[in-house]
């Protein structure tokens, strides 16, 4: 709701929640980090981290990520692990981005479970564990991650980790596709097409 006040006798003017809530200058965030603040090392790391009112600089992304990754915001634990996968800021160490990625997905975080799941599926960074992958992409599908969704379908259709079920492939797939992967809806239309029409009702109904 906005608000009315008045202004030294002039005429009375609407302040807007926008206008109330200002974004905190890069010195604000610096001196509220710089105390501790987790909130603000996040978003300090983030502004560093796609260059936003400030000059992209990887490395400082990554040291205001792991302040706030030690003091545990899955946010932050998910973009450090993305800076060390790929050698962005820091050097590339794998072990080290499951590690934040395992922090991170714990909390929920459906990018850190998805990464896990590929991390898994692959044996990169971590022994490979195709069960283990299972259930990372399935956390994440069911929070709605249609990469997630995508690649939960891709273990289904293979019996990766799980046992063959093209249907369920095809549930996951077209949930994917609703959500706008280009990918998961070539997948649903070239099985619901090898199936046929009564796995496509089936697919429907679960």
């Amino acid at each position: 709701m906005a608000l009315l006040v008045a202004a030294g006798g002039a005429w009375a003017q609407e302040v807007t929640s926008a206008q109330r809530e200002a974004p905190p200058s890069l010195a604000d965030l610096c001196c509220r980090a710089a105390a501790g603040e987790v909130a603000a090392a996040f978003d300090l790391g983030y502004k560093y981290d796609i260059g936003d009112g400030v000059v992209r600089d990887a490395t400082l992304a990554a040291n205001w990520y792991r302040r706030a990754a030690e003091r545990g915001n899955p946010d932050a634990q998910h973009n450090l692990g993305l800076l060390l996968a790929n050698g962005d800021g820091v050097e590339k160490n794998l072990a080290e981005a499951v590690k934040w990625w395992c922090k991170s997905a714990q909390q929920g975080c459906v990018g850190a479970q998805n990464e896990l799941g590929l991390m898994y599926a692959s044996g990169v960074g971590a022994n490979q564990d195709l069960a283990e992958a299972v259930v990372w992409f399935r956390k994440a599908a069911e929070l709605g991650s249609s990469d997630a969704q995508f690649n939960l379908g891709m273990m289904f259709a293979f019996g990766r980790g799980i046992p063959k079920d093209e249907v369920e492939a095809l549930v996951w797939f077209q949930i994917s596709a609703l959500s706008g992967d280009d990918q998961a809806a070539k997948n649903r239309d070239a099985l619901a097409r090898r199936l046929g029409q009564e796995a496509l009702r089936a697919a429907q109904l679960r």
